[in-house]
């Protein structure tokens, strides 16, 4: 039987929460770590200028709790692509990246989840593609100076929408500090994708693992990645578990939802985590004890 970390989104739980009430809250329902986020909002773009001051309050609720958080997840880059026509949105990528390298550096965060999006808001051309392959090595180089892996995420986009294209770029870029992070939603929702396969042939490439649900892409429907509940989508959440606990994946599991609109959060943060304990029993994976 495999032993997997398994955690949550930040953005599943109660926003008007303290930090440490956060970390608390995640303990209580059950898991091990908290993934946290920085996407394209100010307010999340924000924390990347975190003072020191500000870094040691958030590391001290997380040390007094005895938390963790294993993947800072990056989605700032949809708002700064790597890949824009416009040069001073690269150079501002390129800041985005080496701010949160160091902010990941400083709260303990080893792993950072990249958008695998040469750019979201403008049009798709071979130059965005250079762009972004050409930026892309150099975060690397940055994330490697301080021993952080850069993961990138297979996406709801065609760009990066599954592990062989992962496996594609880092034969271009060689690098230890250049990963994959597949969401198991993302890679279903293309037909495109066979996803036994895609995880078989590229298990050593990936660093973590989403537990995401969603509807898939057909010719008359783009598909819906976002604010499905787990066991109404595409997904073989059993096939995909049971797959990978037979290759022995050891990594982490976090569990994306979201909860902006909904009620009682808390709520459905249970019955999610209901739906995974009991497919992880079923398959054979067994969870790391939560932290006292």
């Amino acid at each position: 039987m495999t032993v997997n970390a398994l955690g949550i989104y930040e953005k599943a739980l109660p926003q008007d929460l303290t930090w440490k009430e956060k970390f608390n809250l995640v303990h209580e329902l059950g898991f091990n770590f908290l993934e946290f986020s920085i996407d394209e909002s100010d307010e999340r773009l924000a924390r990347l200028d975190w003072t020191r001051d500000q870094r040691a309050d958030f590391r001290n609720a997380m040390w007094e709790t005895n938390s963790r958080i294993n993947t800072l997840m990056l989605s700032g880059h949809r708002r700064y692509p790597l890949g824009s026509a416009d040069p001073a949105i690269r150079a501002k990528s390129l800041e985005v990246m080496q701010k949160a390298i160091d902010l990941a550096v400083d709260l303990g965060i080893k792993n950072i989840q990249l958008a695998g999006y040469d750019v979201y808001y403008e049009k798709k051309t071979v130059e965005s593609r250079e762009y972004f392959v050409e930026n892309l090595r150099k975060c690397v180089e940055m994330a490697a100076k301080k021993l952080v892996t850069l993961s990138i995420e297979t996406m709801d986009d065609p760009f990066i929408n599954s592990l062989t294209k992962i496996a594609h770029y880092k034969t271009m870029i060689k690098s230890p500090f250049l990963q994959g992070y597949p969401d198991l939603g993302n890679i279903s929702a293309w037909p495109e994708n066979n996803v036994a396969e895609d995880l078989e042939n590229n298990l050593e490439d990936v660093a973590a693992v989403h537990l995401k649900d969603t509807l898939a892409v057909t010719p008359t429907f783009k598909g819906q990645f976002k604010e499905v509940p787990f066991g109404e989508g595409c997904v073989d959440f059993e096939g995909c578990l049971r797959m990978l606990a037979r290759l022995d994946y050891s990594g982490s599991y976090t569990v994306e939802m979201w909860t902006g609109t909904t009620a009682d959060p808390v709520g459905e943060i249970k019955k999610a985590k209901q739906f995974f304990d009991d497919l992880f029993a079923k398959v054979g994976i067994e969870q790391e004890a939560i932290a006292d």
